[in-house]
């Protein structure tokens, strides 16, 4: 990255924190962002066993408002408010964002903050105080295990940043840069637009059928041709894949049955959780069932990948 180009790059409120930390920083989306810190592997395991912290203020956050804001949600996501009483209103840049994730996310979230966290269902979001500091908190994540994702002005991010880290330092609470993030999500079955999602799939062949509400009143775009691919089912589906011989499947690397080209692979890596070579892969319907084995070439080679259900990884249930 030359100095040109690292000048252009946005940078979150937390960078020199970044900076302070050591942290290696890489150029993602137009900003420049933690890719790790420790090492890609240590900050993994430290989410799985116990917490991690992520700048993720590079996400974009947006608000509609009105009295129809609801039905504009519902007929589309958003560039298609026109005819509603609703206002979009693009917040991305003066919002910061920090996620704590992890088994001991809770503890460390918990006795910051006014919003009832026992009542916050996943994928909810309340509005309260996070170390005094006013804040959305929403128990989402993209890592499989349970967290939460803080909202503040940008203003605050620094203090917010701080508090967490004190309060998750008894905890094992480390930071955590996009490396791990992106191994995390994909051993969760969770796709990254761009590379598993783009404005040319469909939420059927991507495993997402559960988000279409078909039976809700009213229109929304698109409406027509999912119902079609409801009734005719998906072209192609995206799947699970275990490597049972030697290599890394990466994104855009063929995917074969025998010898005709089912698809192609779109994320892959070496899953620190089960010590095996992931992926996910588009592939078509015949060729979808779980135990199915499918070649990937890599490097000029046909190495045998096994069909699994997504997720790879569940994290363990735990009583109350």
């Amino acid at each position: 990255m030359t100095e040109t180009t690292e000048a252009s790059l946005h940078r979150t409120p937390l960078h020199d924190q970044h900076d302070a930390l050591g942290a290696k920083l890489i150029e993602f989306g137009g900003w420049l962002m933690p890719v790790q810190y420790a090492g890609i592997i240590e900050e993994h395991r430290a989410v799985r066993e116990r917490a991690g912290l992520f700048d993720l203020s590079h996400m974009g956050e947006l608000f509609v408002e009105g009295p129809d804001a609801g039905a504009a949600l519902a007929y589309a996501l958003v560039e298609r408010l026109a005819g509603f009483r609703a206002v979009l209103d693009d917040r991305s840049l003066a919002t910061a964002l920090c996620a704590v994730q992890g088994p001991r996310s809770v503890d460390i979230v918990g006795p910051l903050t006014d919003v009832d966290l026992g009542a916050l269902r996943y994928y909810a979001i309340g509005e309260g105080h996070v170390a005094g500091i006013p804040a959305l908190v929403a128990r989402t994540g993209y890592t499989g295990e349970d967290g939460f994702e803080i909202f503040v002005d940008n203003a605050r991010a620094l203090e917010l940043w701080d508090a967490l880290t004190a309060a998750g330092e008894p905890h094992g609470l480390a930071p955590v840069g996009l490396g791990a993030r992106d191994t995390l999500r994909l051993e969760a079955g969770m796709p990254l637009y761009g590379n598993d999602l783009d404005r040319s799939t469909n939420p059927y062949e991507a495993g997402l059928g559960r988000v279409v509400k078909l039976d809700k009143p009213g229109d929304f775009v698109g409406r027509a041709a999912l119902e079609k691919v409801a009734r005719e089912g998906p072209a192609r589906k995206l799947v699970g894949l275990v490597m049972e011989g030697r290599g890394i499947a990466r994104h855009g690397y063929a995917v074969y049955r025998d010898e005709r080209r089912t698809g192609e692979v779109t994320s892959g890596t070496q899953s620190p959780s089960l010590g095996r070579a992931i992926a996910m892969a588009y592939v078509g319907p015949a060729d979808a069932e779980s135990g199915t084995i499918l070649d990937v070439e890599i490097r000029e080679q046909r190495v045998p990948a096994k069909v699994v259900d997504l997720p790879f990884y569940r994290r363990p249930r735990t009583d109350g």
